[in-house]
């Protein structure tokens, strides 16, 4: 792979995947940024060219797609940060906001895959990079659905490295821990006026809210991201995130569950 890659960046507008495409093209990288919000008009990261992509929407991608070929002649790497969040006891989580947050954060990066995997395969070479997260390997309370989709991005990658490698792509799971600035723009929530689970869900939220304001700046991911990229074999998974919050996927590793479950339900009562 060239040392200098074309990178195409979606989920690019802001926070982690903002941070990922100005990280690369800082590394001197030709980065393509895609998002939504920059088909109506806001500013794409320093360094990159902007693409008005919508990863529900497949003819967006393969369009990102064809002008990233027609302008640049190959494309090297994929990074697929985009996301959606919604905060809810899952008793009371409507299963269409499930469904839309599988539709974003899971089937939305399968487009984007599948929209590049023709080109890296006749290139024999490419790099895949998705972003899952901690909350990617054990779940926590109130963030059941985000969690299923991490979890479910983790599945897709092993098996997507696992049939891709013979082609010469290499597939890299990023999972960050807490990370501040931005999140609480984008994130919704949803509970019931009368909810039995609303004083567990204010203190569990509160103690969100206060690991995700004192975590790491996005800007440690986007270069921990770009350093991967740089490497001739990119490791399978890149976990960036605090001591404490790897300590989670220590005690979620070899923990009973039944213990396991116990800690984090006391952590965020």
């Amino acid at each position: 792979m060239p040392s200098v890659k074309t990178a195409l960046v979606a989920g690019a507008s802001s926070g982690l995947g903002r941070a990922v495409a100005e990280a690369l093209a800082a590394d001197g990288n030709t980065v393509y940024a895609g998002a939504r919000s920059f088909a109506r008009g806001k500013q794409p990261p320093a360094g990159c060219r902007a693409l008005a992509l919508d990863v529900t929407d497949a003819s967006t991608i393969q369009a990102a797609v064809s002008r990233i070929l027609g302008e640049q002649g190959r494309l090297d790497v994929l990074v697929c940060c985009a996301a959606t969040f919604t905060m809810s006891p899952l008793e009371e989580l409507p299963p269409e906001t499930l469904a839309d947050m599988m539709q974003v954060n899971l089937i939305g990066a399968a487009r984007c895959v599948q929209a590049v995997l023709p080109v890296m395969r006749a290139q024999g070479r490419g790099h895949i990079v998705l972003f899952s997260s901690l909350n990617g390997l054990f779940s926590i309370p109130f963030q059941g659905a985000y969690s299923a989709t991490k979890h479910a991005i983790e599945a897709y990658a092993e098996a997507l490295s696992q049939e891709t490698r013979r082609f010469g792509i290499r597939v890299t799971v990023v999972e960050p821990g807490d990370c501040s600035g931005g999140s609480q723009q984008y994130r919704l929530t949803h509970i019931a006026q009368d909810s039995p689970y609303a004083e567990a869900f204010r203190a569990g939220t509160q103690k969100i809210h206060h690991d995700e304001s004192h975590g790491l700046p996005p800007v440690r991911v986007g270069k921990a991201v770009a350093r991967a990229v740089g490497k001739k074999h990119p490791p399978a998974r890149l976990v960036v995130a605090s001591l404490e919050q790897r300590s989670g996927a220590w005690l979620h590793k070899f923990l009973p569950r039944k213990l396991f479950n116990r800690v984090i339900e006391s952590y965020y009562r």
